[in-house]
This record gives C-alpha cells, structure tokens and sequence, in this order.
C-alpha cells in the first residue's frame, strides 16, 4: 500500500466551462431517461403500441423483460468496459461513441407506429438504448476526476446531479405543454396529430436532439485522460483476458482496501431504495394519498426541483465535512419522513413529508459518487465505476421486492413504504462501518 497526496490523485482544477461543460451531459442525458424510459415514450409503448398485443403477454410484461436482458448486460460488460476505458485512455472516446448509439437509437423510435407489429423494434431501440446509457455513464462519471480536485468534488457531483434533474423537468414540461396535453387529434400548443401516434414519435426526435446538443460541449472542452501505467495490458487482454484482469484486481482490492469493497456493497442497497422512492411515488400518491391523476406530474416536478436543490447545496457540506457525513444524514432522514408518511393521510401532508423525504435524494446521489471518485486509484476510475454500476444493477430488485412483499402481506399499498425504508435502512447500516474518505491523504493500492 502507498499513501499518495489527494491532490495528485485528483485532477488539476478544471476552469468553469469544463465543469459547466461536463454538467451539460447529465442535463442532456436526461432526455433518455425522464423522457424516453420513464414518462413518455415507454408509456406509449405499452398503452398505445402494445395495447392490443394478441396473446396472453401484455406489452407491459414485453417492456420489463426487455429492460431486463438489458441491465443483464450493463451487469456482465461494465467493470471489464470501465477497466479498458482506463487503460486505453479512450475515456472520451468511449462517451461520445455510447452517447452517439443512445441518440441513435431515440431517433429509431420515430419508426415504431401504432402498430403491435412495432413493438419489437421499439423494445429492441429501448433495450439497446438502454445498454449503452447505462455504460456511458461508466466513463462519464470517471471524468468527474478530470473536472474537480479534491476541495470541490462534492460540489460537482452535486452540480451534474441537479442539472440532470432539472434538465429533465425542462424538457418534458417541453413535451407536454408542446406535444401531449389537451384532447382531440391534435394535442399540445404546436396542434400536434395524435394519429399513429405521431406526436409521441416526434417526442422522440426532440429528446435525441436535446440530447445530442448538450452531449457535445464535454466532448469538446474537457481532454482525452493520458495513457497509465496503472494496469498494463488491459486494454489488449480480449474479452475473457478482461474478466481475468477483473478478478485478479478484485481479490487485490479486498486484499488491500476492503473499504472499496464495502462502500460498493452498500451504495448498491441505499441507491435501489434511492430509485425506489421515485419509481413508487407516484403509485402511492394516487393510490394512498388521494392525489387527483393530473396533479401526479406535478408533485414529480417539485420533487425533482427538491431533489435537485437538495444536490447543490450538499455538494458543498460534502466538500467541507465528506461525503459519508451527508449521505448517513440524508438517510436518516428520509428514514424520518418515511415514517411519518405511514401514519398521515391526506393530499395535504403528503405534499409535506414526501417533499421533504425527496430533498435528500439528489445529496445521497451525488455524494455517493463523490464517495467513489475520492477513494478510486488514479486511472481506474473507470473500473471502478463500472462495478458501482455492475454492483447497483446487482441489487437493483430490492426494492420492488419488497415494496411488493409487504403490500402482499398487509393488504395495503401504503404498507409499500416499509419495504422501502428497510431498504434504506440496511444500506445505511452498511454504510456505517466503511470509513469515509480521507480529507487530505488517501491510501491506495498500488499499480498492478
């Protein structure tokens, strides 16, 4: 083991544009996941596409299944991918070609029409395009280094974090005072048609070009990382030679900084109830809370605007106290919220406590990242985060799991809740033992 100064380790201070920059991605990005997989065009898949799918599978089960083959390969490919995107110093080159297949496929979705007979290329397009914006994350969130130092990492994190949120909210107000909202053949402020589900397709092409022009300023103004000597060989290993590569660094890393390894442990656990919050609001605002359907969207935009807030400011707190210190305080207090959001009723309180139980979702997000990109050796950044992402997929069921579970039990959607506490609460008691990243010395393994 060596001791290497963090500020070594970390990347020379990087100038506004480059982290404004960098930050443009995530607002970008968020095209694919807020308005691609999540509200609109999935929907459209299933309701509109699929809705009169002959056979005894709904397009709906069609859509998991398919999103689900996809996070199996983002599992199995994204340590050995990050491992070569260090080695091969083609960290940039790797986002702007995953970037680039991610687009692409959002502008293949323009083809999918009214027709069940479209729903295999639009789950086809989505699983693909879901692979690889899952794997661009990968080395996107490697170049968090390049772009911060050690005095402001959290706040970066932080930054990119709350531009994805807010990226998101933009745009889809975009879509839906533009293209969705109102009745008839022609919807939205642009009298867009609805027939063959044309203003939905033309969604898609909007999402693709956002996504294509706040994607380019990263891959213009921050730099190629340099060639390291931190894992010779990897990039020429081949496939299988790069999960040997992957295990012998694995059984390196719990032999000498088994912090890593617990730290990947117990984010996965935290951020699959992190996501579950999210992915189950909704349902629960209606279903328990008695949230009128058309107010959904808007309790989503204020929660992502909390969220996002939320992000900025502890970026900040994460700098001058570390990220562990934020995100156990942002656990424990969701932990809070979420209790009493099982004893109140009403649209009311709800708007309260699950406003407040959001806030801390951006900061536990951000900080974890920051967590990682501290305690990562130089050059294997990459790695690194190909594993949080392999690890995350991992867990990822979890939370459904047990949301499910306890609604089956008690016959009550409100008793879901607790399923998700329990899933905050074991990633928070995980987190606990795992030392928290050094304020000016780190401890790393040394190069292969």
């Amino acid at each position: 083991m060596t001791e290497v100064n963090a500020e070594a380790t970390i990347g020379q201070a990087a100038g506004r544009g480059q982290i404004v920059a960098w930050g443009l991605w995530d607002w970008g990005s968020s095209a694919f996941q807020a308005v691609i997989l999540t509200f609109v065009f999935s929907v459209y898949l299933t309701d509109t596409v699929g809705d009169d799918l002959p056979g005894g599978i709904s397009a709906s089960s069609w859509l998991g299944w398919a999103i689900a083959i996809a996070g199996v390969i983002v599992a199995l490919t994204a340590p050995i991918s990050g491992q070569y995107f260090d080695a091969a110093a083609r960290r940039k080159r790797a986002l702007a070609v995953l970037t680039a297949l991610t687009i692409l496929s959002m502008t293949g979705l323009f083809f999918v029409h009214d027709d069940y007979n479209d729903l295999w290329l639009g789950l086809v397009l989505l699983a693909f395009g879901s692979t690889m914006f899952e794997l661009a994350g990968v080395p996107y969130n490697a170049m968090l280094r390049q772009v911060s130092t050690p005095a402001t990492v959290g706040r970066v994190s932080g930054f990119g974090w709350a531009m994805g949120y807010f990226g998101g909210i933009f745009l889809l107000l975009i879509c839906y005072f533009g293209f969705i909202s109102g009745d008839g053949d022609n919807r939205g402020l642009l009298g867009m048609p609805t027939d063959d589900g044309l203003n939905i397709r033309l969604v898609a092409i909007l999402a693709a070009v956002w996504f294509a022009v706040f994607a380019l300023p990263v891959l213009l103004s921050v730099p190629e990382i340099p060639h390291t000597t931190a894992d010779p060989g990897a990039d020429k290993a081949g496939l299988f030679g790069s999960y040997r590569v992957l295990w012998r660094d694995l059984r390196e890393l719990w032999s000498v900084d088994r912090r890593t390894v617990g730290f990947l442990l117990a984010s996965a656990v935290f951020r699959d109830g992190l996501a579950g919050v999210f992915t189950f609001g909704a349902v629960l605002a209606v279903r328990v809370y008695g949230i009128a359907d058309a107010d959904v969207l808007l309790f989503g935009v204020a929660a992502n605007v909390v969220a996002a807030i939320g992000a900025l400011i502890a970026g900040r707190f994460d700098d001058r106290v570390g990220p562990k210190v934020v995100i156990v305080v942002s656990l424990a207090s969701m932990l809070v919220w979420g209790t009493v959001l099982l004893v109140v009723s009403g649209p009311v309180l709800f708007w309260v406590f699950g406003l407040l139980l959001t806030v801390s979702v951006g900061p536990a997000q951000a900080s974890a990242r920051s967590f990682l990109v501290r305690i990562a050796p130089p050059g294997r950044e990459g790695q690194l985060f190909g594993l949080y992402t392999t690890t995350g997929r991992a867990a990822s069921f979890l939370a459904p799991a047990l949301f499910g579970l306890f609604v089956w039990l008690f016959d009550a959607e409100r008793a879901g809740i607790i399923g998700l506490l329990l899933v905050l609460a074991v990633g928070l008691i995980a987190l606990l033992p795992v030392r928290g990243p050094d304020r000016a010395v780190e401890t790393v393994y040394p190069p292969a």
